[in-house]
């Protein structure tokens, strides 16, 4: 059996990430639940889009959500405080809880809804999905730091911030 680069480092990054849960966790017991950990038991995600109700129209939704096709529903409603329109939406089958082992390869549903959904709001509010650009010299160093922060700048828009 062999393991590409890519596989180790994925792995690898997942069990620091337990480990630092595990540390905040013994460290302050009231973060028990990590922020973007799980998903409400509705199922719907939302996100502030800074836009009037009237500009945000669920009949031709942005494309990133667009792209998801029938597997979402969206809705919309005022923000409180009238900061602007709520957008959420939500998986129409929704499985059971992701596992760890299709968070880490990407094959999760919930994530590929959560990052629609950021890129949805950019593109309301901006005109298009902002990017990142890439590290000067197009690719980190080899180094175990550089491999663990390439694997992780991968999964990053899907897993949003933790």
């Amino acid at each position: 059996m062999t393991l590409s680069v890519g596989g180790v480092v994925s792995f690898a990054a997942g069990a620091v990430g337990s480990v630092v849960r595990l540390v905040r966790r013994l460290v302050n017991p009231s973060a028990a639940r990590p922020a973007g950990r799980g998903s409400p038991a509705s199922g719907w995600l939302a996100v502030t889009v800074l836009r009037e109700p009237s500009e945000v129209d669920i009949a031709a939704l942005p494309a990133p959500l667009a792209e998801l096709g029938g597997r979402v529903e969206a809705r919309t409603r005022p923000a409180p405080g009238g900061k602007g329109t709520e957008l959420a939406a939500r998986l129409r089958d929704r499985p059971p809880g992701g596992s760890p082992a299709a968070r880490l390869t990407g094959r999760d549903p919930q994530a590929d809804l959560r990052s629609a959904l950021r890129q949805a709001k950019q593109v309301l509010e901006a005109g298009e999905v902002l990017a990142v650009d890439p590290a000067p010299h197009g690719k980190r160093p080899p180094t175990p730091g550089g491999l663990l922060l390439e694997a992780w700048t991968k999964v990053a828009p899907k897993a949003g911030v933790r």
